[in-house]
């Protein structure tokens, strides 16, 4: 095994042998960072002679697409009428937000559809447990996991032959083949690359949580949310109960819709007329306000308008 020193971009992740101050392929500046990796060099690349050959697109014949509704009507429209089975859904928020908290319940509203394999790096089962009881979930086909090794959480996938795999969360997984630290730009794409395999081979969806950043962005690669059939993030304020989940990608459906919940004590509640909660605390007819109809998406949503005017100190 020979070690070496790369460049690679946390945007794109493109690779270099030199550290550069912008990226050639994205065209972001100071996104470069060093990593270091370990070849083999016993050996010279084979070209391998089984693989699939090219077929005639016509001579394929093109499925209906099966859907999971996650008993959240709000998330099922934000995804476009449901989960679609073997699917890759990225979901990202910010830390305290409420995505494990929303993911355990679409854990057991989907009780009837199979078994649900929980795989988290960053709690133990007793935390989740915790959590669980809380919310009031007793589901005996939900399986948990603690691990951060790959090569494990991908034999319990074989194993267990589960519906639904969430992966909680992308940053902690590592993989024993790369040298690099977990979170890393190429252990994200090894593990995201080796987790879209096993499951779309068996048809099974798959929902990974992703930290952002202090811009919003999901932390990692951006080459990560080009992978996943379909982005989510949760957005809101972490003091405030109100959440709004946006979709910003998806292969199945729309990407203008959103959906709004609520954080309370027994977990999160949809929203099902966001008008009246934005309009809730509205005084009859203060002066400098009105109302206004905007769209968001297929939905027509009322909210106030305000236009704030100051006396002149001449």
């Amino acid at each position: 095994m020979k070690t070496k020193t790369i460049f690679v971009c946390n945007e794109c992740g493109y690779e270099s042998g030199k550290w550069l101050g912008k990226c050639p392929a994205c065209n972001n500046w100071n996104t470069f960072f060093e990593q270091k990796v370990e070849t083999n060099n016993n050996g010279k690349n084979k070209i391998k002679t089984d693989h699939a050959k090219p077929q005639k697109l016509n001579e394929y014949e093109a499925k209906e697409t099966l859907r999971t509704l996650t008993g959240f009507g709000e998330l099922d429209r934000v995804l476009g009428g449901g989960l679609v089975k073997g699917s890759l859904v990225l979901l990202g928020g910010e830390p305290g937000i409420g995505k494990s908290t929303l993911i355990l319940q679409i854990c057991d509203k989907v009780k009837g559809e199979g078994k649900v394999l929980y795989v988290s790096g960053e709690e133990s089962a007793e935390q989740i447990k915790l959590r669980a009881d809380r919310l009031g979930i007793n589901n005996e086909d939900i399986l948990f996991l603690g691990e951060t090794d790959i090569d494990i959480v991908n034999n319990a996938i074989v194993e267990t032959t589960p519906k639904l795999v969430i992966i909680d969360s992308i940053q902690t997984m590592y993989s024993d083949e790369l040298s690099a630290a977990a979170g890393s730009v190429s252990q994200v794409r090894e593990i995201t690359s080796q987790i879209m395999r096993i499951c779309k081979s068996r048809n099974i969806t798959t929902i990974i949580i992703g930290h952002v950043t202090k811009d919003g962005n999901i932390a990692g690669p951006r080459v990560l949310e080009h992978m996943v059939d379909t982005v989510l993030y949760l957005e809101g304020e972490r003091y405030f109960t109100y959440r709004i989940l946006r979709g910003v990608k998806n292969r199945f459906g729309s990407t203008n819709e959103i959906g709004m919940f609520e954080m309370r004590q027994e977990g999160m509640c949809e929203i099902l007329n966001p008008s009246d909660v934005l309009i809730s605390e509205r005084e009859e007819n203060p002066p400098g306000s009105c109302i206004v109809s905007c769209m968001e998406g297929t939905r027509p949503m009322l909210v106030e308008l305000q236009a704030l005017t100051t006396r002149d100190s001449k």
